[in-house]
């Protein structure tokens, strides 16, 4: 144990890390759950919510493929060839990837799935491989937003490439209009930001990942929220989802 460390953290800090350390034991939702939503509809921010509130795992499938290659098992191996070749992944074995996850002490309060899956096909498929170990996907949360908002959002960052700061014309605009506020240097929109990059990757979701909604619809365990409001209305939803038994 590092006392050092330790040292340098508060009291009230030790004693509000133990609290919740003991709420989480206490609350212990168990849970595998499943986020939706469009690039832009807040994933991101409430799957951070989600981890702090309720000790869960989040499984980011991007995040979950670098680890096992930098954990160099043997599985970490075959997926570093695989990657390497620039092949795409199977589906099956992203799903046993997920399947190995859940099964760490990380994820026994529960896990959020972010990112995966994306299809029906990877939908099915991991609904088999879970079964397999008597598990199965609890909830389903569908962040709605409509297509416009998510284009505002993302559509209006700029960037000062030299600090990394970034700025929205329409929710955080530097002082002056393409100029960094500390520097007085240019702003540049990166390519993956501009409008047309966006609306490519929205017009991919609709056509690969949107019926992914109806599929847990059918099955009875989505839950719609909507994804437009304050962050704080919209956690607040999420919070009263997630302890629905």
């Amino acid at each position: 144990m590092d006392t050092q460390a330790y040292s340098k953290i508060s009291n009230a800090a030790l004693i509000q890390e133990l609290y919740r350390r003991y709420r989480c034991q206490e609350e212990a939702l168990r849970k595998r759950i499943v986020l939706l939503g469009m690039p832009g509809a807040g994933k991101g921010t409430h799957s951070a919510k989600m981890l702090a509130r309720f000790c869960m795992c989040h499984l980011s499938t991007g995040d979950l493929l670098r680890e096992e290659v930098r954990s160099g098992s043997e599985f970490g191996k075959k997926l570093k060839g695989i990657m390497e070749r620039g092949e795409l992944i199977e589906d099956e074995v992203m799903c046993n990837l997920i399947k190995q996850q859940l099964a760490k002490p990380a994820c026994a309060n529960g896990a959020i799935l972010d990112g995966f899956p994306r299809t029906i096909p990877q939908a099915e498929k991991l609904d088999q491989i879970l079964k397999q170990s008597g598990q199965s996907i609890d909830q389903a949360i569908f962040m709605n937003v409509r297509e416009q908002v998510v284009v505002d959002r993302l559509g209006g960052r700029w960037t000062h490439l030299n600090s990394g700061r970034t700025y929205h014309y329409k929710f955080n605009p530097p002082k002056v209009h393409g100029v960094d506020d500390v520097t007085g240097e240019p702003l540049v929109q990166r390519e993956d930001d501009k409008e047309a990059t966006i609306r490519n990757r929205l017009n991919v979701y609709q056509n690969k990942t949107s019926p992914i909604i109806d599929y847990y619809r059918k099955k009875g365990i989505l839950f719609e929220v909507n994804a437009e409001r304050p962050v704080n209305d919209i956690w607040k939803d999420i919070k009263t989802i997630v302890k629905t038994k």
